[in-house]
């Protein structure tokens, strides 16, 4: 091969982040980034400066490591930094806002792939984007296993934020998006089963109705969440907060025709997928007994004051021991209370 001939695909070799250096790294995790009129100084500078109309902005954290929250022979890095967004997302509308902006810390081993960091770029930009907002900057560091912090702002848009302590007995309870998708999605591809693609990808990158947030709030929600442990676990969050009780309609949380197959085939129990499998991001919130539900929510529950039951108490169909269940970060086991 003579010199100008160009090097073919077969003969191309993936650098390491070692190899390009911190600038490299930091120009292939920022290139797909384009400008936006909310941040009028965005990568690049020392800081971010990102405009905050209404005043007041709502601010959220988290991350995700390679091994404990995801794991490249499951997923590609694109849909992990898709994951990591829309995670922090859902945060940021379960106050009843909107994203406007994002940072994103990556770290990496010094052998990761350039073709890791670009396709983890690929998807916090999508993410970013898909969410309403843009990335505003972030940092890069060494680390020994892949990870992701993410930090995003919202916008409340003149909205008072909706607590997790607001919820008042008579109200309903209700839940915007799916539950239980994830947890199958997993378990699908822990199995190695074909099919069932649209749990793998839920699984892979939850897409949370991020829209039903702000929706909420303007209807009147008392109360809002996301379900990220696990819909009883967060349940029990939110009446812990707001001092009450909840009774939850387990004919309301049936899993739906997908779940069913899929547990079919599996051998798989459906109904646990839905209770305690969190990752899909849905939105929980209670209402005023009076008021319309927006747009794709559903009823599922009622609001009771404390009274033989202690506060933070949830229940289904009135039994306490199947509420127990959902996902405790320090133990790394689904709690039971049997």
């Amino acid at each position: 091969m003579t010199s100008e001939e160009p090097e073919s695909p077969a003969q191309s070799r993936v650098r390491t982040v070692a190899e390009l250096g911190e600038d490299g790294v930091i120009a292939l995790a920022t290139g797909g980034v384009r400008p936006d009129p909310r941040i009028p100084v965005g990568p690049g500078d020392d800081a971010a400066v990102v405009l905050a109309p209404d005043g007041r902005t709502v601010v959220s954290s988290d991350a995700i490591v390679e091994g404990r929250h995801f794991r490249f022979d499951l997923t590609t890095p694109e849909h992990v930094g898709r994951r990591a967004i829309a995670q922090n997302a859902a945060d940021v509308a379960a106050m009843g806002a909107v994203c406007t902006a994002f940072t994103v810390t990556l770290g990496c081993p010094p052998e990761t792939g350039e073709d890791v960091i670009a396709g983890i770029a690929r998807g916090t930009t999508r993410g970013a984007a898909e969410a309403g907002g843009a990335i505003a900057g972030g940092d890069v560091v060494r680390t020994d296993q892949v990870l992701l912090a993410v930090t995003v702002l919202g916008d409340l848009q003149g909205r008072e934020p909706v607590l997790l302590s607001g919820a008042r007995p008579g109200d309903r309870v209700a839940v915007c998006g799916t539950l239980g998708h994830s947890a199958a999605g997993l378990d699908v591809v822990l199995a190695g089963l074909d099919g069932f693609d649209g749990l793998v990808e839920t699984y892979r990158c939850p897409v949370p109705p991020l829209a039903a947030g702000p929706s909420a709030a303007d209807a009147g929600a008392t109360a809002l969440t996301d379900v990220s442990d696990g819909l009883l676990r967060d349940a029990r969050s939110l009446a812990r907060a707001s001092g009450v009780t909840i009774a939850l309609d387990g004919a309301l949380l049936a899993p739906d025709a997908e779940l069913v197959a899929c547990a079919e085939a599996l051998g798989a129990d459906a109904e646990h997928w839905v209770r305690t499998g969190g990752e899909d991001h849905a939105l929980l919130a209670t209402f005023p007994a009076a008021a319309e539900l927006p747009g794709g929510w559903r009823a599922i529950g009622v609001v009771s004051a404390p009274a033989a039951l202690p506060a933070g108490t949830v229940t289904v169909d009135g039994d306490a021991g199947p509420a127990a269940g959902g996902w405790n970060t320090f133990t790394e086991t689904e709690e039971t209370g049997r």
